[in-house]
């Protein structure tokens, strides 16, 4: 895989999280501000005052909590090399995925395989297809101890369906695997009460480590922390040790303002979840609007359900781009980036093959620049979709998307590279393919 990526570019680093686009709560500043004069350092794994506010945000979502078996961690990243380091072995992942998961176990030299997701929804695996990798990794010598999967989806925004994720969670469990349930992007459901979050904890509690980035809702990107949850065993308590011991070696604390301001949102004061709830609104009328566009032009792209961005396949562009010299995810990106005004990462960086024509779109670009016009987006004046940003933003990926669905008169279509017999980096026919992240 690198042979064929080598000199295209800045490929193992992978896009930042989708940006709200929004001004920071004015609540939260202040809380950070105030510990900023604090002289004590956060202890690894969390202090007492964070660990008791991430047991109450769970319990009010039906799943009981010991302090003693949660975790902090300056981001979901650290925290997911913990836990890859702690349960050893080979991780399986959905494909698509989101771009951070599979790093973490190629820094521990730990092989990935990718199982292909349903068609009904991403952040899970096929539940059959999941069987029929594991069997097929044991079977050459492999031994896969860990699946990661998410309820709510980055890249595709789309919402597990419960009975997919319960097949799939009772797959792991008759396979041995332990599960990592990613629900960073919970609360930004766009319909909760179409789409219901179900988490694998509540099918398989003594298998399950959830874990939760407050990127996703609660706290800027650029204030990174994240909580975990381990199973109330033994094996629960074992493997959280484990962690906080890799976390105490790599350093891995929260800054104590950050701690507080994650302490504070995890408690879920009325004016902060308001806060959350107004902005769950904004993207989901942006990532509504932006599908629309997409479908509308051809586009193959699923409906957008919870978070900030949408997960288009360009396939049917196809004749389009080659004749712009653009015939895989690579230079799909480097195009649509540029014509767009907006990040648009290819589906080389979720997992999916170089040469399928998949992008992830994100809402909080559309917002535009103005921090005045963001914050009167988010009460609701004007109309966000009548907003002039917006709607220059929408337009263009329209006219983006148009001009390709009609390649220019007299173009010479480049022949495209041929596809791999597997998924990059795999093995023979017949191998499960490994993750293709770089």
């Amino acid at each position: 895989m690198e042979s064929a990526l080598e000199g295209r570019g800045p490929l193992r680093y992978g896009p930042p999280v989708p940006e709200p686009g929004l001004p920071v709560v004015p609540e939260l500043a202040a809380v950070l501000a105030r510990a900023a004069g604090r002289p004590h350092a956060e202890p690894p794994g969390g202090g007492p005052a964070l660990l008791a506010a991430a047991q109450g945000y769970w319990a009010r979502r039906g799943l009981a909590a010991d302090p003693a078996l949660l975790a902090a961690a300056p981001g979901a990243p650290a925290l997911l090399l913990a836990l890859t380091a702690a349960v050893g072995g080979d991780v399986l992942l959905p494909r698509p995925c989101p771009a951070w998961w599979a790093p973490q176990a190629r820094l521990l030299g730990r092989p990935t395989f990718s199982v292909p997701s349903p068609a009904a929804c991403g952040g899970v695996p096929d539940p059959y297809a999941l069987l029929e990798t594991v069997r097929r990794v044991r079977a050459e010598g492999g031994d896969p101890r860990l699946l990661v999967l998410a309820v709510a989806d980055d890249p595709t925004g789309t919402v597990a369906v419960p009975e997919v994720l319960s097949r799939a969670v009772e797959a792991a469990a008759a396979e041995g695997l332990h599960v990592v349930s990613d629900e960073t992007w919970r609360d930004t459901v766009h319909r909760p009460q179409e789409n219901p979050v179900v988490g694998p904890a509540e099918m398989l509690p003594d298998g399950v480590t959830v874990l939760s980035d407050l990127s996703g809702g609660w706290l800027p990107p650029g204030w990174p922390a994240a909580v975990a949850r381990f199973p109330g065993t033994t094996a629960g308590a074992q493997l959280r040790a484990r962690c906080l011991d890799i976390l105490t070696a790599l350093d891995a604390t929260l800054a104590t303002p950050v701690a507080a301001a994650a302490t504070h949102a995890l408690g879920e004061p009325r004016a902060l979840g308001a806060r959350l709830a107004h902005a769950v609104a904004l993207h989901g009328r942006l990532a509504g609007a932006l599908y629309e566009v997409l479908h509308t032009a051809g586009a193959l792209v699923r409906p957008p359900q919870a978070g900030r961005h949408l997960y288009a396949d360009l396939a049917p562009f196809a004749p389009g781009l080659a004749a712009r010299g653009v015939t895989d995810a690579l230079e799909l990106e480097n195009d649509l980036t540029a014509r767009l005004g907006m990040p648009a990462p290819g589906g080389h960086r979720f997992g999916d093959d170089l040469d399928q024509l998949r992008v992830r779109l994100s809402t909080g670009p559309l917002l535009g620049d103005d921090e005045r016009v963001r914050a009167d987006l988010l009460t609701g004046a004007p109309d966000p979709l009548q907003a002039a940003p917006v709607r220059r933003a929408l337009d263009r990926v329209a006219e983006v998307l148009g001009a390709l669905a009609a390649p220019p008169a007299g173009a010479v279509l480049r022949r495209r590279r041929p596809g791999p017999r597997a998924r990059k980096g795999a093995g023979p026919p017949g191998r499960p393919g490994r993750a293709g992240h770089h």
